[in-house]
């Protein structure tokens, strides 16, 4: 069966100008800066007009663990998003945008997928209007005015052995993970080890993605802590003069990218730190202003919800006053029969004993997100191979849990298929059930915070830390920042650190290889497992087959 590829219908669309598109919204011509005809930022004067009006219902859409299979969480979004206007509904849509390194690695695309996605996809997936150039430049603006600093005397007495700024790079580039700068004698400065992280993992992304507007995002850049004097005692961004001139390079990019789905319905795209190494959240002032335009706001977190979603509520939701009223959780036939233990090749024959062996892994998720006082609906992402006995296998094993399962068709009908969810959506988040509460209290102790989350959400044994580890959390405490949240970096695969164990594992650890304070962003990030936060390209990165075709469109990007 011949399917045309996302990007042949996202170059079919019948996009409407994006000034119509602010007029749903009832957003006037002067507060959108347009970028060519079907994209505009909305501006920090408008969105600052929208400050007594009432908001709407925030609707999170998560997802199982990934597969090779395929999940479907931003077509979902997306659909959901389409779906609710269909009925009737105001709604907006809140994504992540894209960043390079996935798109030329092994990803692809991340603007939904089939009839069910935002577009321009081409430029969403690439440069879109710039804002990680602008993250980029900032972030490293910081790192030349460190080394310039140690330069040109030292002034502030900074032990180069513990500058904790590195560099970035919106690429996965594996040969930058460790490096040494400043090589080539007297007037390059003084050698020293550091490397680059990818520029969703950088903490400037996430104080993007947190701040609440311009004072509250310069006030983050400065509290950023950038190295340490042999006293140990810390330096700040603001130390190095450096969060003013961040701020100005920030400028546009901190005003949310308004876009349009392919039935031209609104969707906000601003921010994209990854949910594996980051907070996986689109931005704070992004889903605040699309909750003072639309009645019903739609938004996913990213990768499985045992990071995203967790990080979405014990991050941004505790971080921005944020009370979602429903989470729905995006599963696949497909990715049940993979979980069951079917190997990719053999997905497309029915197998109902592997569905069912392969759902716990969906009811770890249903349990974990109920557990945050959330109602929750299933979202079943309907292909083509599923087969009737399979789908009731999933439906019935949901029932089981105290959820429903519903099957969904918006990748191959739009809006059209997905009306039984718009619906369910509704009656969830008006039916008042939502009793939102972070997973764990602000004071509670750093290591117990991260023991919680091992424990409740990733349901393992303990956490495994050094003793220096642990000592370096309890000095951040004693220095006053113990009541932040933990920001956990591990695989996106399993809820394991070990990426091959699928299903809903007990018995395990989490080990912790480093602990990193975000004191801009407002968190601790605790790297487990052998998770990178620079990735490097598979054997067969996409770039390989991404072209400029002979009538100048794009191809391969998915």
């Amino acid at each position: 069966m011949a399917f045309k590829t996302d990007i042949e219908i996202a170059r079919e669309a019948k996009k409407k100008n994006i000034m119509e598109i602010g007029a749903k919204l009832g957003i006037p011509s002067e507060s959108l800066l347009p970028y060519g005809h079907d994209k505009a930022k909305v501006s920090q004067e408008f969105i600052k007009s929208l400050a007594g009006k009432k908001d709407g219902k925030l609707i999170l859409v998560t997802a199982i663990n990934p597969t090779p299979a395929g999940e479907g969480k931003t077509t979902t979004t997306v659909g959901l998003g389409d779906g609710l206007n269909r009925i009737g509904k105001k709604a907006v849509i809140c994504i992540r945008e894209a960043s390079l390194g996935p798109n030329f690695g092994m990803k692809g695309g991340a603007a939904g997928g089939g009839m069910a996605q935002v577009v321009p996809m081409e430029e969403m997936n690439l440069h879109f209007t710039g804002d990680f150039h602008a993250i980029t430049s900032a972030h490293n603006l910081l790192s030349a005015m460190i080394d310039n600093h140690i330069y040109w005397g030292n002034e502030l007495e900074i032990d180069a052995r513990r500058v904790v700024w590195r560099r970035v790079m919106d690429m996965n580039d594996r040969a930058l993970r460790d490096i040494v700068v400043n090589l080539g004698g007297v007037s390059n400065g003084f050698p020293r080890q550091t490397g680059f992280d990818i520029t969703v993992a950088s903490e400037v992304m996430a104080i993007l993605c947190l701040s609440n507007d311009l004072e509250d995002l310069q006030k983050r850049l400065g509290d950023i802590v950038v190295a340490y004097t042999r006293a140990k005692t810390p330096i700040y961004a603001r130390d190095i003069k450096a969060d003013g001139a961040m701020t100005v390079l920030l400028k546009d990019a901190m005003q949310p990218n308004l876009v349009q789905t392919l039935e031209n319905n609104p969707a906000f795209v601003h921010g994209g730190p990854f949910a594996n190494i980051a907070h996986g959240c689109n931005s704070v002032i992004a889903t605040k202003t699309a909750l003072k335009l639309g009645e019903y706001v739609v938004t996913e977190a990213g990768f499985g919800a045992d990071l995203g979603a967790e990080k979405f509520f014990d991050i941004k939701c505790r971080k921005a006053g944020l009370k979602p009223a429903a989470a729905v959780i995006v599963a696949t036939v497909r990715a049940m029969k993979m979980n069951g233990g079917v190997a990719k090749a053999d997905l497309g024959a029915e197998n109902v004993e592997a569905v069912k062996k392969g759902c716990p892994n969906l009811g770890r998720h249903i349990g974990n997100v109920k557990s945050f006082g959330v109602p929750v609906v299933v979202a079943i992402n309907h292909f083509y191979s599923d087969t009737d006995a399979e789908i009731a296998a999933v439906k019935a094993y949901v029932a089981e849990q105290g959820a429903e399962a519903i099957l969904c068709k918006h990748w191959a009908m739009g809006s059209a298929g997905i009306e039984d969810l718009a619906h369910k959506v509704v009656a969830l988040a008006e039916s008042g059930a939502a009793n939102f509460a972070p997973l764990y209290p602000d004071d509670m102790p750093l290591f117990q915070k991260l023991q919680t989350i091992a424990k409740r959400i990733y349901h393992a044994d303990d956490v495994i830390a050094d003793k220096s580890i642990r000592d370096q959390l309890k000095a951040w405490e004693a220095a006053g920042y113990g009541n932040l949240p933990i920001c956990v970096a591990k695989t996106q695969y399993s809820f394991t650190t070990d990426p091959t164990v699928r299903g809903a594992p007990t018995g395990h650890t989490v080990p912790v290889r480093e602990v990193r304070l975000s004191a801009g962003a407002g968190f601790i990030v605790a790297i487990c497992g052998e998770i990178m936060t620079m990735p490097g390209l598979p054997k067969v990165p996409s770039a390989e087959v991404i072209r400029l075709n002979d009538e100048g469109h794009v191809e391969g990007l998915f």
